[in-house]
């Protein structure tokens, strides 16, 4: 039997999301975000709060990185959602990590991360659910650490974490557990 919880934002996986900007005298902005994902082959959105550092940052830059979170570079990931670049100025200095300037856009790329997609904003502004950024994707750089032999990426070496919004932990991903447009096709033989 199922309980009624209410309305939540209860959906999991989350994907744990670090965008990456650049701020006044070129410093670098980490921002941790649960909230957004991919919305079409070539497209992700994010909904952010207004207030946000990082978000006056993508105003005025127009450009993004967004990058996977991962188990390695967990605490630094979680600090990142912790800590205001409003009221902490040295944030991105305080974590230790690493930036380079994308070749594509203006934002920086956190070399620690595996995974991160270089995005130029095409859409801005006040959504029916908050302040909305829409990126074309212009880049995907994986480091050759999550490679398989193919030169595809391979999940499972990402190690990548994942958001639970049910008791605000934090859960690791990566076991296959089957092949998508296969798992099903037992079903079409009827």
């Amino acid at each position: 039997m199922k309980k009624s919880l209410g309305v939540h934002p209860f959906l999991y996986p989350m994907p744990v999301l670090m965008i990456a900007t650049y701020g006044e005298n070129e410093t670098v902005d980490v921002m941790n975000m649960a909230w957004g994902g991919i919305c079409a082959e070539n497209m992700v959105a994010l909904n952010i709060d207004e207030d946000h550092k990082t978000t006056k940052n993508i105003k005025k830059r127009m450009a993004f990185t967004l990058s996977v979170a991962d188990i390695e570079h967990l605490a630094e990931s979680d600090f990142f959602g912790i800590a205001s670049g409003n009221k902490m100025t040295d944030k991105f200095l305080r974590s230790g990590m690493h930036a380079v300037r994308s070749s594509l856009v203006d934002a920086p790329i956190i070399e620690e991360y595996p995974l991160t997609l270089e995005c130029k904003v095409v859409e801005i502004g006040q959504a029916i659910n908050g302040f909305r950024v829409v990126g074309e994707i212009l880049n995907v750089l994986a480091d050759e650490k999550i490679l398989d032999s193919k030169g595809k990426i391979d999940p499972t070496l990402i190690h990548a974490v994942a958001f639970d919004q049910f008791q605000n932990g934090y859960y690791a991903l990566g076991e296959k557990v089957g092949q998508a447009w296969n798992a099903g096709v037992k079903f079409m033989k009827k």
